[in-house]
C-alpha cells in the first residue's frame, strides 16, 4: 500500500514541473477576477504558486507579490518567466505551507488555489488555512480553492469508499501520466460542508464560496471560497 504521506514531498512535484509548465498557463477567471479587485498598493501572497500561472497577473496589478511554493524546479520556472517578461516587483520563497516564513499581519491578499488540498492530514491543512490567517492584516482578503470529493471523475470511487477507507475519507493519490510519466500526487477531495468547517476552525470569516465546474459536466468539481481576516 502506498504511504499517503510520504508522497506528499516536493521531489514528486519537482519531477512534474516541467510537464505541469506545458499544459496549465492559461489562469482561471474566477482568479483574475480577484485579482483585479485588489488595490494597486497591496502586498500579495501566491501560495503553492506553482509555474506562476495566477503569480504572474499579480505582478501587473499590484506593487509587489510574493510566490511561495514547495517545489524548487516551479520556482525555477518562475524565475526564467521573470527574467523573460522583466518582472521586477515579484519574490520567491521556498517553504511548505503549514509554516509559512512571513510575518504577522503583513499580507494584504493571498491567493490559494488548488494547493490546499495537496497536504496530508486534516491537522496540517488547518494549520496551513491558520497560518494563512495570521499572516493576512486585519480585513485582508484570501481566496481560496480545493476539488470537490463529488466531481463526475472520482465520484465511484468514493461512493466505494463510504463503505471501506483505511484513510481520512476523501483522500486519494492521483498520478501525473503526460510525457511518459507516472507520478503519483496526494489529493484530499473535499465536501463543502469539510471545507467551510476547516475555514471556520482557522478563524478566518467566510464571505462567499463558488460551486464551480471546471472540467465536470454533471457534478462540481472545484470549491472556490473567499474569505477574510477579522
Amino acid at each position: 500500500m502506498l504511504n499517503y504521506n510520504s508522497i506528499n514531498n516536493e521531489f514528486n512535484w519537482d519531477k512534474i514541473a516541467k510537464s505541469f509548465d506545458k499544459t496549465r498557463n492559461k489562469p482561471w477567471k474566477i482568479c483574475i477576477e480577484f485579482i483585479e479587485s485588489l488595490s494597486k498598493t497591496d502586498l500579495v501572497l501566491d501560495v503553492g504558486c506553482g509555474n506562476g500561472r495566477h503569480l504572474i497577473p499579480c505582478t501587473y496589478k499590484v506593487k509587489n507579490v510574493l510566490g511561495l511554493d514547495i517545489s524548487k524546479e516551479f520556482l525555477k520556472i518562475i524565475t526564467n518567466k521573470q527574467i523573460k517578461n522583466n518582472i521586477n516587483n515579484m519574490s520567491l520563497l521556498h517553504s511548505n505551507f503549514q509554516y509559512l516564513p512571513i510575518k504577522n499581519n503583513s499580507i494584504n491578499a493571498a491567493l490559494f488555489i488548488a494547493s490546499l488540498h495537496n497536504i496530508y492530514s486534516r491537522n496540517n491543512r488547518i494549520l496551513s488555512l491558520i497560518e494563512l490567517n495570521r499572516i493576512l492584516k486585519k480585513n485582508g482578503r484570501a481566496l481560496i480553492s480545493v476539488w470537490s470529493r463529488w466531481q463526475d471523475r472520482y465520484r465511484n470511487y468514493f461512493i466505494k469508499k463510504l463503505f471501506f477507507n483505511e484513510n481520512e475519507f476523501g483522500d486519494i493519490i492521483i498520478y501525473w501520466k503526460k510525457d511518459e510519466l507516472n507520478i503519483p500526487r496526494f489529493y484530499h477531495l473535499y465536501s463543502k460542508r469539510e471545507l467551510l468547517k476547516d475555514i471556520k476552525k482557522s478563524g478566518l470569516k467566510l464571505l462567499k464560496i463558488y460551486d464551480i465546474k471546471l472540467r465536470s459536466t454533471k457534478y462540481v468539481d472545484n470549491y472556490f471560497a473567499i474569505v477574510k481576516k477579522i
